[in-house]
């Protein structure tokens, strides 16, 4: 099953927010670690690590059907994405035609198989909240900004 529309556009949105804020402090991580780090550091708490670790590893199996350059993606026990780094060309940002960056499907389909387990565990008002206290409300996308 393909991720759906909805939950692509909302990822895509975090990337391109996170890159842009990347870009203006000079960071050289991955767009997609840093949202997907957000993500851990919100739910750790609500989840705990074991349980993080398990949504996490189970969106990180479906993606790699849709994105096979996630394949030496790993979860750390601890939740954290390793080996995603050298890989990074393949699931982070790549130049459009017009020679701006954007996300590339790898990163976009792994944060939106995250959505998606999300919302199925913990509904839809618990991960809007998560999203809106990790991201301000212009990264979101107006659909979900208007949803708090």
């Amino acid at each position: 099953m393909m991720t759906s529309p909805e939950m692509r556009d909302l990822a895509r949105c975090l990337l391109t927010y996170e890159a842009s804020v990347g870009k203006v402090y000079g960071s050289k991580e991955l767009a997609t670690l840093r949202v997907y780090e957000k993500l851990r550091q919100s739910l750790i708490g609500t989840t705990g690590v074991a349980g993080f670790h398990a949504i996490a590893s189970r969106a990180l199996a479906l993606a790699r059907d849709e994105a096979p350059g996630l394949n030496a993606a790993q979860v750390a026990v601890d939740g954290s994405l390793v080996a995603l780094s050298e890989s990074g060309a393949q699931v982070d940002m790549d130049k459009n035609q017009t020679g701006e960056y954007q996300p590339n499907e790898g990163g976009v389909i792994l944060i939106a198989r995250l959505f998606e387990l999300l919302l199925a565990f913990l509904g839809e008002t618990l991960t809007l909240r998560l999203l809106q206290d990790a991201w301000p409300a212009g990264a979101l996308g107006k659909d979900i900004a208007e949803k708090g």
